[in-house]
């Protein structure tokens, strides 16, 4: 299971070219018709150094990064602040998504015209911000004349399912009218099902990626803590990319792209900073297990059971799942081997229920 994660933006913020960049260029581009509402879909490699050290240790054949799937959502977000909000196809291809990542441009081309008239980075930050804002206020409007409805004809054991998800949405709506996404909420358990059902746009996480230009990468790390005091949030972060930068790296080697990231004193790449916090926003976790043939990396979301998690490797372990052994990954280098970590007593049997950490090593004892 890769996380899903759709890219949204203004006209020429530069959306195509982050998601290029992400994915190496290689994206399902026939899939993306003149119409815009067809995504671009393509997948990356979540960065991931602990493989590299079970590698080191095990030196298997193969090793298997985990993957995140990103959706260039192919529609411009064109009707912005309308009573409409975001539209049908566009919404239900925002809905399946576990994080929205927002382009806002910040680069000067004065051959692509801003669809505003002008950079202002804060401002289309906020536009988008309303836009989701809207949509959800869109849906829950809609739900609420229908429960309304639904009352009229509703039995008498019937009304207080309808009367509390009435609540439930009046509050959520609140909120928003006062500019409050809902991701900032402290949601209860019985609320919080309500939302997965919706699916609204402003519960989901987001990421927001400042889209800048060569020149400004010495004014990076000042633009975004100035960002970051206005916009971030538990579920929500700033990053700045220089997007037509990073694609251009991704298409060369290893060692002639972190020269030219010297250059411009690059300590990390971006691409790999931008994938890892759009990862970690997404509430996931990262497991290993180890084979003859391969070390590999899979992505769960945090709080994931031994049991899923077995599922997660193949359908037939958990279904016959007897039990798992695990050991954190920094205990399992010291000792060097499972065989050693078994020899010292370091292997922990866990049932059904043990929720996996991350940096976990786990193999799965299962019979069918």
């Amino acid at each position: 299971m890769s996380i899903n994660i759709g890219i949204i933006g203004l006209s020429q913020s530069g959306k195509t070219t982050v998601f290029s960049a992400l994915t190496g260029g290689k994206a399902d581009t026939k899939s993306h018709t003149t119409d815009g509402l067809s995504p671009h879909i393509g997948i990356a490699h979540v960065p991931e150094p602990r493989l590299k050290v079970l590698a080191d240790l095990f030196h298997p054949p193969k090793v298997v990064f985990s993957e995140a799937k990103y959706v260039d959502i192919g529609a411009s977000v064109k009707s912005l602040v309308t009573d409409k909000g975001i539209g049908g196809q566009l919404l239900n291809q925002l809905s399946t998504v576990d994080t929205l990542m927002i382009i806002i441009r910040a680069f000067e081309d004065e051959s692509v015209a801003h669809p505003q008239g002008s950079l202002d980075i804060k401002r289309d930050i906020n536009t988008l911000n309303l836009e989701l804002v809207f949509s959800d206020l869109t849906i829950m409007e809609r739900r609420l004349e229908k429960l309304e409805t639904s009352l009229k004809a509703a039995k008498p054991g019937e009304r207080q399912v309808i009367l509390q998800e009435k609540e439930i949405l009046l509050g959520f709506q609140t909120e928003l009218q006062n500019d409050k996404p809902l991701r900032t909420l402290a949601i209860e358990s019985a609320a919080a099902k309500l939302i997965a059902n919706y699916q609204f746009l402003t519960a989901k996480p987001v990421l927001i990626v400042v889209n800048i230009d060569e020149k400004q990468i010495p004014q990076a790390a000042s633009m975004e803590a100035d960002l970051k005091t206005q916009f971030s949030d538990a579920k929500c972060r700033v990053i700045t990319l220089c997007a037509k930068l990073e694609m251009e790296l991704v298409q060369l080697d290893e060692n002639a792209a972190q020269e030219f990231r010297d250059e411009y004193g690059l300590k990390e790449s971006g691409l790999e900073r931008t994938i890892k916090m759009s990862y970690e926003l997404s509430d996931m976790i990262t497991f290993f297990t180890i084979g003859q043939n391969e070390v590999r990396a899979w992505s769960i979301v945090k709080g994931t059971t031994a049991l899923k998690a077995a599922g997660k490797i193949h359908t037939d372990m958990e279904k016959g799942f007897i039990r798992a052994e695990c050991i954190g990954l920094n205990e399992l280098v010291e000792c060097g081997s499972i065989a050693e970590a078994r020899k010292k007593g370091l292997l922990r049997l866990e049932g059904k229920e043990y929720i996996i950490r991350d940096g976990d090593v786990v193999t799965v004892l299962f019979n069918v």
